[in-house]
């Protein structure tokens, strides 16, 4: 992997050529901003992103059937809609 300063973009041409994944950071701020993924990683990028939504959605879905089973509805007991 690969740092290159934002001020770096402005050559496009040359930067757009890699292939490899860019770590991208403000050079005045020393702060990050992302990172490039060239096409060449475009499908392995993708089901790697699609993993992680499928997980955090897991994880959604537990905690949301964690707090129906402690919600209890009795007689008399108004839902609360979950």
């Amino acid at each position: 992997m690969t740092t290159v300063n934002l001020a770096d973009l402005r050559k496009s041409s040359s930067f757009l050529e890699v292939n490899e994944i860019i770590h991208v950071v403000n050079g005045r701020k020393k702060v990050d901003m992302g990172y490039f993924i060239p096409i060449s990683f475009k499908s392995k990028f993708e089901k790697f992103l699609d993993e992680i939504e499928r997980e955090e959605r897991k994880t959604l879905l537990k905690r949301v059937a964690s707090a129906s089973r402690k919600d209890k509805i009795g007689d008399g007991a108004v839902s609360d809609g979950i």
